[in-house]
């Protein structure tokens, strides 16, 4: 019987953070569904479509992921793909309180989802969506915290890409 994992968040933008954790939870599980959740009340930088672009090029190499969204909860959306497990990403102690939080939520909602948690790889314990970007908008070298991609979509949103000579 194959395996499936929910790996939900917003993904604005993924960062090699994410990819790490997906690298190792590929390896588990015979399927893992990125999902982006629509949160219409949480002012995301890039669109859904952008964020799905990059994920698409990002993602490439992984053959047993795939690319979704949703809205509502989580658990829901689980159940409706058929999945096995949720699986969430931990960088450090002050991960855990919110991360345990969500999983005994879940857990209430529906005791046949289990939460997986991975620790992040050491190399990307600090880093972060919200940390790349804040460092992306004033000028900071983000290089090699987040994919190619993402890197150039975050200079070009902010205009920082060299001009053209």
């Amino acid at each position: 019987m194959k395996k499936l994992a929910i790996y939900p968040g917003s993904f604005d933008p993924i960062t090699n953070g994410h990819i790490d954790i997906l690298e190792r939870g590929c390896k588990i599980f015979d399927k893992v569904i990125v999902a982006i959740l629509h949160n219409p009340d949480k002012a995301a930088l890039f669109t859904v479509e952008e964020r799905i672009a990059m994920l698409e090029i990002s993602l490439n190499k992984f053959k047993n992921i795939e690319i979704d969204t949703f809205d509502g909860l989580l658990v829901d959306y689980a159940v409706k793909k058929n999945a096995d497990a949720i699986l969430r990403g931990m960088r450090a102690v002050s991960d855990f309180e919110y991360e345990f939080q969500m999983a005994l939520m879940n857990r209430r909602l529906n005791r046949d989802i289990q939460t997986v948690f991975l620790i992040t790889g050491l190399r990307w314990i600090f880093t972060s969506s919200s940390i790349i970007k804040e460092a992306a908008r004033f000028g900071g070298n983000i290089d090699g915290m987040a994919p190619e991609v993402v890197c150039k979509k975050l200079k070009e949103k902010f205009d920082l890409t060299p001009p053209s000579t």
